[in-house]
């Protein structure tokens, strides 16, 4: 399989973002009033619908869970440790790495949800849910923890105000107190979340920055090596320790391969840190991107 020709839709929506925000008169304000509205609403209801779909059965995918827990583990231990590895003591500015180590460990929810259903239909949907659900309160949290202590702001505050993590949390609930959303929203609910996807990539696409990344550059060659090299490698390995079968593998590995979160540039930005910098490291990460998944479905894969 043509893992690449998979993301080719996907990646198409970013650079027509691109394209639409440096050459129309749909320029960065739009994008920003766009990216509010998908950030705050129309993924938020995309991640709940996601999670609650299908009934979920803690013991069957207590392994993918397990899986994916250690997976997020594994990144944020890796990009927090960064200014304390040989050769980057000393040499990483502090604020920085505090507002770029999520570009290690969060991952882009649209890209995935998109490619899980191109590759699996509903039961890839259901799987990435799955791991959505895991990491999306622990790599916010672990995402807001340094900024929230380097700048003196309210860590539970910021946890509080969150909606991927609210959104995730209301979810869950729903669906292991066994609800489901009625029938006649459904379809409501199907298209707000359709949206979101299609209009969650142009903007991350519209917010791509390069002209950042001259500074910061071992910082920012650290958390992409952790995002796009490592974290697949450990994919691999957990895959074969929890013993996941090959439909959960497949999606742990493109789980694991994921561009960062776009909305990594928005938060930072929003806890009043070098938004420009983290924006670069996205754009980086999304083209990075390109290349991380195809060598984790198809190289990766095979093994």
């Amino acid at each position: 399989m043509h893992y690449a020709q998979l993301l080719l839709p996907d990646f198409s929506l970013i650079l027509i973002g691109y394209l639409l925000c440096r050459h129309t008169a749909l320029d960065r304000p739009v994008w920003q009033a766009a990216e509010g509205l998908v950030y705050y609403f129309l993924f938020p209801v995309l991640l709940f619908q996601s999670i609650v779909r299908t009934p979920l059965d803690l013991r069957a995918a207590s392994s993918l869970m397990g899986a994916g827990l250690a997976l997020s583990l594994a990144g944020i231990g890796l990009a927090y440790a960064l200014p304390r590895l040989p050769g980057l003591a000393g040499r990483i500015e502090p604020r920085d790495h505090a507002a770029s180590a999520q570009v290690a460990f969060r991952f882009n929810s649209f890209i995935g949800l998109a490619l899980a259903e191109r590759l699996s239909g509903a039961q890839g949907l259901q799987l990435i849910a799955v791991l959505i659900g895991v990491g999306v309160p622990l790599c916010n949290v672990a995402a807001v923890w340094p900024m929230a202590r380097h700048a003196g702001r309210g860590f539970l505050g910021e946890l509080a105000r969150n909606p991927l993590i609210i959104a995730t949390a209301l979810g869950l609930a729903t669906n292991l107190a066994g609800l489901a959303i009625p029938q006649w929203l459904t379809p409501t609910v199907t298209r707000i979340g359709s949206a979101s996807i299609a209009l969650g990539l142009m903007a991350a696409g519209a917010g791509m920055q390069l002209q950042s990344l001259a500074r910061g550059k071992l910082l920012g060659a650290g958390v992409l090596a952790i995002r796009h090299l490592a974290l697949p490698v450990v994919a691999l390995l957990l895959a074969r320790a929890f013993a996941l079968g090959r439909p959960e593998a497949l999606i742990l590995l493109t789980f694991s391969a994921l561009p960062t979160a776009s909305s990594c540039y928005v938060l930072a930005a929003r806890m009043g840190y070098n938004g420009p910098y983290v924006a670069a490291l996205v754009t980086l990460s999304t083209l990075l991107g390109m290349a991380s998944l195809p060598f984790a479905l198809g190289v990766l894969g095979g093994f």
